[in-house]
């Protein structure tokens, strides 16, 4: 399967993920942006075009490395002057170490085994890792002219099973974590639920 149009695209991706989440579409970056403190660093898996760091993390001093599939979405962060690299997360090789560790609407992409890159996150984070995670997703509604869209405008071009968390689902892989003291809200709308892992002050 083809990457899709708005992975090739930031104003697109912006105009769909605004359309998807409507009023509640900035808010979800300023709430993950307040989890990352000043003068931290920040490992921002799954990227897109960088809209947090951009928007939202830039004036906060935050020291930021973006990975993205998308080498579109990766020329755009390093022309703003910020820190991106292309990269395959399918691929075990070490994720650059920082603070904070942070992946937003992307853990679906790497099921069945999202475990694999969860312990890498952890293996990267020197205080937490941040995972905010659709739990309502068009891709799997019951009409199924919905969820055919859905996935071919949700596909970064990794031909990956297009597999969705619930709540509950979602809540049963994080409890395997609970040695990292692990946290959770929903996201203002209740379209993603927001789980951190602590590993230090």
């Amino acid at each position: 399967m083809k990457t899709a149009l708005v992975y090739r695209s930031a104003k697109l991706y912006e105009l769909v993920m605004l359309i998807l989440y409507g009023r509640h579409y900035y808010t979800r970056y300023r709430v993950l942006a307040d989890l990352v403190p000043p003068n931290s660093s920040l490992l921002d898996l799954c990227c897109g075009p960088g809209v947090l760091y951009q928007r939202y993390l830039r004036k906060k001093g935050v020291t930021y490395t973006g990975l993205d599939i998308s080498e579109h979405f990766i020329k755009r962060i390093n022309a703003m002057g910020n820190h991106g690299l292309v990269w395959d997360l399918r691929e075990d090789k070490p994720l650059p170490t920082a603070d904070y560790v942070l992946m937003q609407a992307s853990l679906y992409q790497f099921l069945p085994d999202a475990e694999r890159v969860t312990e890498r996150m952890l293996k990267a984070a020197e205080k937490r890792v941040i995972i905010a995670e659709p739990i309502r997703n068009l891709s799997s509604d019951k009409d199924s002219l919905i969820s055919r869209l859905a996935k071919r405008f949700t596909n970064p071009g990794t031909d990956q099973p297009q597999m969705r968390f619930t709540e509950q689902t979602l809540d049963s892989f994080f409890s395997r974590y609970s040695a990292y003291n692990v946290t959770s809200f929903l996201m203002p709308g209740g379209r993603e639920k927001v789980y951190i892992l602590n590993l230090g002050d």
